[in-house]
């Protein structure tokens, strides 16, 4: 077998291989001739059927196996010799003359083909400890822990029967029958019977709630109300309907008292362990908004501290599942880019640098966490497991079952695992102060650059236990080194 490199380019390799005849006819002739020894075949005895009489029984489907064994050889020494990092899978590309492969496969004829790959680009990961990042914390206070249980009476409060011509006020519960048009039109949705509305919950939508206050049972009223723009069922998007409702029952919320015995109903074992509870639930609640803050602090400083040249089949292909999911909300909701006030061209602009990015930091956390030596321990591995199937009750076998026989699922339970151990890692190492600021601010959401950044969160790497230097393929991962994937 000859080998020859035809390309270099940035991270771009390609090789010619050739195979001569005799070399394919040598390699088969040594697979029949094993075949031979165990061969069953009726009217000879084992052992002795003619190597031409195995030759045209299964001549062509053992040369595919030495053919595709070839190739596999062919790769691995490419990459030896070399000592090249891969970035994916090497792509292989055989004759298009169909007589030239039938040739080969017959060992009548010579083979040659061709294998093009990308490998990962070489950078300097340089000193974090001049990063300067930090962390947002909020304090929970008492009067957050007493609305928090308030909202768990709301859900446990009884309520009873204002009585004949009572009108409901806010904070009541009023039963009601409904039919909505649009236009004069009947629409899939508008009408429901028997349906329970606490006035002052916002359950339905904008303006729907507010006009019940001051009905009775037994009144009829028209409603009318204007589904919000970003409506789920794109056809209500934005319209004004009208509801002819007929209010059934005006009930008032009873009094319930917060006490041990209410926090009893709810499993505790008084008041002081419900508010005790309250109060880590939220506590947990604020570190993860934190931590969510600190990340995307980190990854966008890094984001513009790092440039180096991205393999272009894997910014393809995360530009792709981006662009396939983009597409997909796209048909669902019924909206097209000018509804978004962009065009199509802008928009693959955008989703390519959110593509890029990821590509970028998924590389640059790879390199991070095997310099590092960043592993992941087989009880971290076990406790994702039991947290997914926890999931699905009932089907937690099963659950276990799948990830344990499935190893690119368990991958993609190990990676998101790596990718946050990696973080810490850098963090460890950065400038970290901290400010206390309001609850509003901790909790506010992210803002994503593009409305695509959400379909573009991370999904991680299936090698994220294997060293760089061994991690040959990134499955649905930017990087083929151990990270995952850095959130937008």
């Amino acid at each position: 077998m000859q080998v020859t490199e035809t390309l270099s380019q940035g991270l771009k390799r390609e090789y010619d291989i050739f195979l001569p005849a005799s070399d394919l006819a040598a390699k088969l002739n040594s697979q029949l001739a094993e075949m031979r020894s165990k061969a069953q075949i009726k009217g000879f005895r084992p052992g002795k059927v003619p190597l031409e009489h195995l030759r045209r029984i299964y001549g062509k489907s053992v040369m595919a196996d030495v053919v595709q064994t070839a190739i596999n050889t062919a790769n691995k020494q490419i990459v030896d010799d070399n000592k090249l990092r891969l970035a994916r899978e090497p792509r292989v590309n055989l004759p298009e003359d169909q007589s030239t492969i039938e040739a080969a496969l017959e060992a009548r004829g010579d083979l040659s083909f061709k294998i093009a790959l990308e490998v990962l680009p070489t950078f300097e990961i340089g000193d974090f400890s001049e990063l300067e990042l930090e962390r947002l914390t909020a304090d929970v206070e008492d009067s957050e822990i007493a609305t928090a249980i308030d909202r768990l009476a709301d859900g446990r409060r009884t309520f009873a029967d204002r009585g004949e011509g009572a009108k409901a006020e806010n904070g009541d519960r009023v039963t009601i029958d409904f039919d909505g048009k649009i236009d004069g039109v009947a629409f899939e949705g508008g009408d429901g019977r028997d349906i329970p509305v606490l006035i002052g919950s916002n359950t339905f939508i904008p303006g729907f709630e507010e006009q019940l206050v001051g009905a009775a049972a037994g009144e009829r009223r028209v409603i009318t109300a204007t589904f919000p723009e970003a409506y789920a069922a794109p056809a209500l998007a934005g319209k004004t309907a009208e509801f002819d409702v007929t209010v059934k029952t005006v009930e008032a919320p009873e009094a319930l008292e917060i006490d041990d015995a209410f926090a009893a109903g709810l499993g505790m074992e008084s008041l002081d362990k419900l508010k005790e509870f309250v109060r880590d639930r939220m506590a947990a609640d604020y570190a993860k908004f934190s931590r969510d803050k600190i990340k995307r602090q980190l990854l966008d400083k890094l984001d513009t501290l790092y440039t180096f040249e991205l393999p272009e089949g894997l910014v393809n292909q995360e530009f792709d599942g981006i662009w396939a999911q983009v597409t997909q909300e796209q048909q669902s909701s019924g909206k097209s880019f000018a509804d978004e006030n962009t065009t199509e061209e802008a928009a693959r602009a955008d989703y390519r640098r959110i593509a890029e990015r990821r590509v970028r930091l998924g590389l640059l956390l790879a390199e991070v966490g095997a310099r590092a030596a960043v592993r992941i321990e087989d009880d971290e591995i076990s406790q994702a497991v039991i947290a997914r199937a926890r999931q699905f009750p009932g089907q937690e076998k099963q659950v276990w079952d799948f990830y344990r026989n499935n190893q690119q699922a368990l991958a993609e339970l190990r990676a998101p695992i790596y990718e946050e151990k990696v973080v810490d890692h850098i963090l460890g190492l950065a400038k970290v102060t901290e400010r206390k600021v309001p609850r509003e601010e901790l909790i506010k959401p992210l803002e994503d650059e593009l409305p695509a950044a959400k379909a573009a969160e991370p999904v991680t790497a299936a090698a994220a236990d294997q060293p760089a230097e061994t991690a040959d393929q990134p499955a649905e991962t930017v990087a083929a080194a151990p990270a995952g994937q850095p959130a937008d």
